[in-house]
C-alpha cells in the first residue's frame, strides 16, 4: 500500500499532527503547507484542535490520492533545487523549535558547497565538524549533521555521510547536597515553582528541565500516589511510573487534567523557566556549594536510595536509564512500579 491514511496524534505541549506512510517512508505534518492549504489545527482554540487535524488528515489522504501519491509532481531542475527542496521537507516536520535551528544553521553552511561543487565534500564536513573543540558540542553537531545528510542521501540527493567518529565526552558531575531540608527551605522562601520542582527532583528522580516542568495534573494517578510519564517525553523513551512521596503529596492540589501542574492552563512554562530560576536563586543563596546544580537533587535522591534499597536494578529503574551501566557509573535513575514510597528519599 503506497499510502496509509494519516493518525491524528497530539504532542506533549497540546500541538496536534498527523501522522501517515507515503511510499513506505513516515510522515508527520502539523498543517496543510505542503497541499497548498492554509489549514493550521493548532492555530485554532485547543478544544477545536483535534477535530481541525481530523479535517486535516482527510484534505491530504485526498490529496496524495488525486495527485499521483506525491506532494509534488515538479521535478527539481538541478541539484541546489533539490537540496532547497529537500531542506524545506526536513523543516516542514513536527521537530522541536532548537533542532529547526540547528538544522537551519547547519544547512546553510553545506548550502554554499552544493552551489560550487552541486554536493557536500565530505573534506568540507570533517573540517566543519572540527571547529567544535568541546566533545559534547562536536557528538551534537556530528549526530545531527549526519541524520542530514541520511536524509538528503536517502531522498536522492548525491553524498557522502560524514566519517569523524564521536569523541569521548567526560561526563558532568553535578555534586550532592549534603542538607536536603536547609537548601529546600531556601529554595521555598525564594520561589514556589522552585521549590516544587526541586521535590520532584528529588524525591520522585525527575529530570528538572522536561519531566517535572511538563508535568500535568493528568499525569497523576487520582490519590496523587503515582505520576506516568510517557516515553515521548523522557530520555530513555522508556515510560515512567513514579511514587509520590507524601513530602510531596503535601505541596500538591488536584487541578484540571490537561493542565500543567506549575501554570495551570494547558501550556507550560518555557523550557529555559528552571535553568533561569535556578540561576537567580544561585545568586543569593548562602547554601548553594559550586558544581551543585538542579540535578544535583536527582543525583542525591538517587544515592539515597541506593543506600536504602541496595538495588542497582532498582537504582536503574527509579533513574529511567536505559542501561544498568549508566546507573554503575552515574548512581542516579527511575521508572518503577515495583520502588515503594518507603524506599523513596525523605526529607
Amino acid at each position: 500500500m503506497e499510502l496509509s491514511y494519516p493518525k491524528v496524534k497530539r504532542k506533549a505541549n497540546g500541538e496536534y499532527f498527523i501522522e501517515f506512510t507515503l511510499k513506505s517512508k513516515r510522515i508527520r505534518l502539523l498543517n496543510g503547507q505542503r497541499i497548498k492549504s492554509q489549514l493550521r489545527p493548532n492555530d485554532f482554540p485547543l478544544k477545536d484542535r483535534k477535530a481541525k487535524a481530523e479535517l486535516l488528515a482527510k484534505k491530504v489522504y485526498d490529496y496524495l490520492e488525486n495527485n499521483n501519491y506525491s506532494f509534488d509532481n515538479q521535478v527539481p531542475k538541478n541539484e541546489l533545487e533539490l537540496f532547497d527542496y529537500l531542506v524545506s521537507q526536513k523543516l516542514s516536520e513536527p521537530l522541536s523549535v532548537n533542532y529547526k535551528k540547528t538544522i537551519e544553521s547547519i544547512s546553510k553552511e553545506l548550502r554554499g558547497q552544493v552551489i560550487i561543487y552541486k554536493t557536500i565534500p565530505i573534506e568540507f564536513t570533517n573540517k566543519f565538524l572540527n571547529k567544535y573543540k568541546n566533545p559534547t558540542s562536536f557528538n551534537t553537531i556530528r549526530r545531527h549533521l549526519n541524520a542530514l545528510l541520511n536524509y538528503l542521501k536517502e531522498n536522492g540527493f548525491e553524498v557522502e555521510t560524514g566519517s569523524l567518529k564521536p569523541r569521548k565526552q567526560t561526563e558532568k558531575l553535578h555534586k550532592p547536597i549534603d542538607n536536603i531540608g536547609l537548601l529546600l527551605d531556601e529554595v521555598k522562601s525564594f520561589n514556589g515553582n522552585l521549590y516544587l520542582c526541586c521535590l520532584f527532583t528529588f524525591g520522585c528522580l525527575l529530570r528538572p528541565h522536561r519531566e517535572v516542568r511538563q508535568l500535568r495534573w493528568g499525569d497523576f494517578s487520582d490519590d496523587l500516589m503515582y505520576i506516568s510519564i510517557g516515553g515521548d517525553r523522557v530520555k530513555s523513551k522508556r515510560n515512567r511510573i513514579v511514587p509520590v512521596p507524601e513530602f510531596i503529596r503535601e505541596q500538591l492540589s488536584i487541578g484540571k487534567k490537561e493542565n500543567n501542574i506549575f501554570t495551570n492552563t494547558p501550556i507550560e512554562f518555557n523550557e529555559d523557566y528552571f535553568k533561569t530560576l535556578w540561576g537567580r536563586f544561585k545568586r543569593v543563596s548562602k547554601l548553594i556549594e559550586q558544581q551543585q546544580t538542579l540535578y544535583s537533587f536527582r543525583h542525591s535522591g538517587a544515592i539515597e536510595i541506593f543506600k536504602r534499597t541496595g538495588s542497582i536494578t532498582k537504582l536503574q529503574k527509579a533513574m529511567g536509564h536505559s542501561s544498568i551501566n549508566v546507573s554503575l557509573t552515574y548512581l542516579r535513575g527511575l521508572e518503577i512500579p515495583e520502588l515503594n514510597e518507603e524506599d523513596m528519599p525523605m526529607i
